[in-house]
């Protein structure tokens, strides 16, 4: 993908940027995608980091026709940003993206794919909560595939990989960064229609357009955190209150409306907000930051 492609996805999400009161903010917003070749729903909602079951409902799509190049879709990305640090990555789990600070501000903002919330019942490749740091970069790089992804395909009668090459069945990609969580990389992914998903066997899958940009900025050494916040609570520089919420996907949580109002509470938010809003972000999940205010 050219540059100036790759600057237009990364702007997307830098439209409507607010200045907040507190930590976060509000970045992405309301924008018009015209359908490419090749384009289908799931890879329109990996790309703009949105769930496309709601780019369907909001476009009125029939779901048993194909898309229309040329064809309009409105989209809404917007979303909260934790900054939780000044330097480095964060990646928050349920809202599937990954963003990359420098000086308190988020320079690359982007959807990922993460592990898996269970798998025959066993939760092993649910992608790790904590702090972590960059090791190693590696281009074209081979995958020794983990004894406990061959026991999978053991299990599945697939032919049982031990490495697998460079090339385009490899499925790290181009390019894979190491941090110090062990087996756990933030990678190219050969499978586009999987970021913004969890399918993974713990790993970070970047899209390609993404991935390219990141690996050149990225320093070994860097900092890095993921974090768990299926809910996020930010003011905008007009005083807006917004809610985002998702699935507490990986359920460690509990009831979100409980988490919503201990958020609400804690940002002194409790007689700015219009309850009935919040109940219905919080029901929708829809990943999307909402006007709650009164």
């Amino acid at each position: 993908m050219c540059k100036k492609n790759i600057f237009f996805l990364l702007l997307l999400f830098f439209l409507l940027v607010r200045n907040v009161s507190g930590a976060d903010a509000i970045i992405g917003g309301e924008t018009v995608y015209v359908v490419k070749k090749g384009d289908t729903l799931e890879r329109i909602g990996a790309k703009f980091g949105v769930n496309w079951k709601n780019v369907a409902r909001k476009n009125n799509i029939d779901l048993k026709k194909f898309l229309r190049i040329g064809q309009k879709l409105k989209i809404n990305n917007r979303k909260i940003v934790p900054l939780v640090l000044k330097e480095g990555i964060v990646i928050n789990i349920p809202d599937r993206m990954l963003y990359f600070f420098k000086k308190g501000k988020p320079e690359m903002v982007f959807p990922v794919g993460l592990g898996m919330p269970s798998w025959n019942g066993m939760t092993r490749w649910r992608t790790p909560v904590g702090k972590f740091k960059v090791t190693q970069k590696a281009k074209n790089p081979t995958w020794y595939v983990p004894e406990s992804i061959q026991q999978k395909m053991k299990m599945q009668g697939d032919e049982i990989k031990i490495a697998v090459p460079p090339g385009k069945e490899n499925p790290l990609g181009r390019y894979a960064v190491k941090t110090t969580f062990h087996g756990i990389l933030i990678h190219e992914t050969i499978y586009p229609a999987s970021v913004y998903q969890f399918r993974s066997h713990g790993c970070i899958r970047v899209l390609p357009e993404h991935m390219e940009n990141f690996f050149e900025r990225i320093k070994i050494n860097a900092q890095g955190e993921i974090i768990y916040r299926p809910v996020k609570v930010a003011v905008s520089e007009k005083g807006r209150v917004f809610l985002e919420a998702h699935k507490d996907v990986y359920e460690r949580i509990g009831d979100l409306r409980t988490e919503a109002k201990k958020m609400i509470k804690e940002k002194k938010l409790l007689h700015k907000v219009n309850w009935q809003k919040v109940e219905k972000v919080v029901n929708e999940k829809s990943g999307v930051a909402e006007d709650v205010s009164l």
